[in-house]
């Protein structure tokens, strides 16, 4: 198989992998793989496919994290956590109260204060403890799981749920809704 080192030598192999012809293209995955290709792929898919092997090997492949995600999703593994960029600006509607909070090199800063997670600053909103990457939407609680076993869901008897007169007054507990969760981005200075 030929390499190309150029951009525009590759480019114009991309556009001359396009324009193949079904049977044509599964000579080049043959070519390009070294075996047969998967038989339920269309004429779009392997043309990408073959296109991103030959871009791989002019200018080279994903980097060793990259490839440990990706691996860690075929295997239904969750993600690593996300790690939020120093200027990201996360915006937390609580009991009527907008709270903004800047992510910095060494921590979060709120009002003016820099904290040490995310967690400390949804205790000292709140209170009470409180996972900070849940309190501000970035995990879901049990981290996105279903439980595996039934009777760890709580059985629905059809009773309503008496709300408390603290919830009644809590326009979010009120409408059943979760706290807004805006993320924006600081513009580069």
């Amino acid at each position: 198989m030929r390499r190309w080192r150029e951009p525009a030598a590759v480019a114009a192999e991309i556009d001359r992998i396009r324009s193949l012809r079904l049977d044509a293209l599964r000579r080049q995955w043959r070519l390009m793989f070294g075996r047969v290709p998967p038989a339920g792929l269309s004429k779009d898919l392997l043309g990408r496919m073959i296109a991103a092997r030959l871009q791989e090997r002019a200018f080279g492949g994903l980097d060793r994290d990259s490839q440990r995600f990706l691996k860690s999703l075929a295997r239904h593994q969750h993600p690593p956590r996300r790690q939020l960029k120093p200027g990201t600006v996360l915006v937390r509607e609580h009991r009527g109260r907008r709270h903004i909070v800047t992510t910095v090199r060494d921590g979060f800063d709120w009002q003016g204060t820099t904290y040490p997670s995310l967690s400390a600053i949804a205790r000292a909103i709140t209170g009470t403890p409180w996972s900070g990457p849940r309190f501000f939407a970035l995990r879901r609680a049990g981290d996105g799981r279903t439980p595996k076993h039934k009777s760890a869901i709580a059985p629905d008897d059809g009773r309503r749920h008496r709300r408390t007169a603290h919830d009644r007054n809590d326009p979010q507990a009120r409408n059943g809704s979760s706290a807004g969760l805006h993320l924006e981005t600081a513009p580069r200075a």
